[in-house]
C-alpha cells in the first residue's frame, strides 16, 4: 500500500508541541558484556531533523524491490515515510517491517522502552511495537523476540526465528494500554522490555502485562522497532538501560 505524506506539516506541529525525550551518543559491542548502546539519540538523531535516519536498517516482512523508503518529503508516495523527528523518530509505513540501529544492543538484565504515538489508523487494527534479542537480522536467520500492541488495548509477543513465528502469549486484552479512540488522538503508550535474572517482563505504561520465564527466547542482541502495515507512529523515545546486578558493572 502506498502512503501519502500530505498530512506530514500538521504532524510535524502536532508532535513538536506534544512529545517526549531521553538517550545519548557513540556505539558499543557486545563482546564488552555492555547492555547499553548510547546510540540512537532521540533528541539528536542523525544527520539531522526531518531528514533519513543515518545508519538505520530497515527489513520488510515480504522483501521486495519495489520498496520505496523516504525520509524526507522530496520523495512522491512512498511505501514507507521513515524520518528523523526531534524528539524521535516518525514511521508513516506501508508494509510490515523491523526497523534498527546496529549500535542498539542489549545483553543481561537491561529494560528497553519506547514511548509510541499513534495518529488515527482508521478502521485497521494494526500492531507496533519494540523487539528485542535480534540476530542475522538482514540474514536467512534472523531471530527475534517482539512485543506489539494495538489500537483495540491488546498486546502480543511472539517470537520469530527464520520464516517461522510462534506466540509466546496470544493476543490478550489488558487495562493498562490506553486504546487509540478520535477522542484521543494521537494515542500515546510506553512499552517497555524487562530481563531480569531468568524472568522477561512486558510492560505497558510502567504496568506489568506479563511476566515469565526467559527460558530459551532470544533476550541478548539488537534492540528495535516492529511495525506492521499502513501505520502512522512517533516513536519520541528509545532507550535501553541496564538494570540489576549489571548496572553495577
Amino acid at each position: 500500500m502506498k502512503t501519502r505524506l500530505a498530512s506530514f506539516p500538521l504532524l510535524l506541529a502536532l508532535l513538536i508541541a506534544g512529545c517526549a525525550s531521553p538517550e545519548a551518543d557513540a556505539p558499543s559491542g557486545m563482546a564488552d558484556a555492555v547492555a547499553v548502546s548510547p546510540r540512537p539519540d532521540a533528541d539528536n538523531p542523525l544527520p539531522g531533523n526531518l531528514a533519513s535516519p543515518a545508519d538505520w536498517e530497515i527489513r520488510f516482512d515480504r522483501p521486495s524491490d519495489d520498496y520505496v523508503v523516504a525520509g524526507d518529503s522530496s520523495v512522491a508516495n512512498p511505501d514507507i515515510f521513515f524520518t528523523n523527528m526531534a524528539p524521535g523518530w516518525h514511521v508513516t509505513s506501508g508494509p510490515a517491517a523491523i526497523y534498527w540501529h546496529p549500535a542498539s544492543t542489549a545483553e543481561g538484565d537491561y529494560n528497553a522502552s519506547a514511548t509510541i504515538f499513534q495518529f488515527d489508523p482508521g478502521p485497521r487494527n494494526e500492531a507496533f511495537g519494540l523487539f528485542v534479542g535480534g540476530s542475522d537480522l538482514a540474514g536467512d536467520g534472523q531471530a527475534y523476540l517482539y512485543f506489539l500492541i494495538r489500537k483495540s488495548g491488546e498486546f502480543l509477543v511472539k517470537q520469530r526465528i527464520g520464516a517461522e513465528t510462534a506466540n509466546v502469549v496470544g493476543w490478550t486484552s489488558h487495562e493498562a494500554i490506553l486504546p487509540w479512540s478520535v477522542e484521543n488522538d494521537p494515542t500515546a503508550n510506553e512499552l517497555g522490555i524487562q530481563t531480569e535474572g531468568d524472568t522477561i517482563s512486558f510492560m505497558v505504561n510502567n504496568q506489568v502485562v506479563h511476566s515469565q520465564e526467559k527460558g530459551a527466547l532470544p533476550t541478548d542482541g539488537i534492540v528495535g522497532f516492529r511495525v506492521n502495515h499502513a501505520l502512522n507512529l512517533h516513536f519520541s523515545t528509545f532507550e535501553v538501560t541496564r538494570t540489576g546486578a549489571t548496572a553495577a558493572e
